[in-house]
């Protein structure tokens, strides 16, 4: 049985390919997986893929930012499992607009679809663990949000998706203080370049995006989807029992640098 075994895990933005990477790697430390995505039809993949490989998993078509979505997941998680253990939350929207063009139509929804979602969910899991965890010492549970160094690097053409990235963090962190008297742990994973559908698309419309981010990453690549799963199974895992409310950062160092091509004097 590997390190997550018996574990149940939810995994949001399923269908997605950080969320998938996410989802394999949990499932083949032993969790048992449901998985959640707005897209149906890459959703049913991921889970297929699962199944295929002998995993348990199960899938919640959905779009998580009301109380309603979330308790509906909940319950779907609890009808297939019987119990709650882990949760991963990944941002979903990037809405691209510097500060004079965005409309606050795009930051609400960049607030919503990163934050209030993540909250909501959260909140909604972390009710879920204490109840079931109630007199089971030692018990707790994990909570993941993915977030971005976009949150601490200022992106002026992705505004609303950096200033929710950083109202993200601070969730992050707000949460681990406030669960840790119940044995929950809360953590971030901050991604850098990590390949998913967003980047390969704006590698597409950019042809020099990529060699950009290779010139500004001091491990010299794009980050694999899988990399970033690998980080994430380990703060689920009992190895970081004693790790909550951090932001890990997984960028290939590229939040070390200084942007600047030569030093100011």
């Amino acid at each position: 049985m590997g390190e997550l075994g018996g574990k149940v895990v939810i995994v949001t933005g399923g269908g997605g390919q950080i969320g998938s990477a996410v989802a394999t790697r949990m499932a083949e430390a032993g969790a048992k997986v449901m998985l959640t995505d707005e897209n149906d039809e890459a959703l049913a993949k991921t889970c297929a893929t699962l199944r295929g490989g002998g995993a348990e998993a199960a899938k919640f078509h959905g779009r998580i930012d009301d109380k309603l979505d979330a308790s509906n997941l909940m319950a779907a998680t609890i009808d297939a499992f019987d119990r709650i253990d882990v949760l991963v939350n990944i941002p979903r929207a990037t809405l691209p607009g510097a500060f004079a063009e965005l409309s606050g139509g795009s930051l609400s929804e960049a607030l919503t679809q990163n934050v209030v979602s993540s909250f909501l969910l959260g909140q909604a899991v972390a009710k879920r663990m204490i109840e079931l965890n109630e007199g089971n010492e030692g018990a707790g549970g994990a909570i993941l949000n993915m977030s971005s160094i976009a949150a601490r690097r200022t992106v002026p053409e992705l505004l609303a998706y950096s200033v929710s990235c950083a109202a993200l963090d601070q969730l992050t962190r707000s949460m681990a203080a406030d669960l840790a008297p119940h044995g929950i742990r809360v953590n971030g994973v901050a991604l850098g370049a990590v390949m998913s559908e967003r980047l390969r698309v704006a590698m597409r419309e950019r042809d020099d995006l990529r060699g950009e981010l290779v010139r500004v990453t001091p491990l010299g690549r794009i980050g694999e989807a899988e990399e970033a799963a690998d980080v994430a199974c380990f703060l689920a895992s009992g190895r970081a029992s004693f790790l909550t409310g951090q932001i890990v950062t997984v960028d290939g160092g590229r939040s070390v640098l200084d942007p600047l091509a030569s030093p100011v004097r």
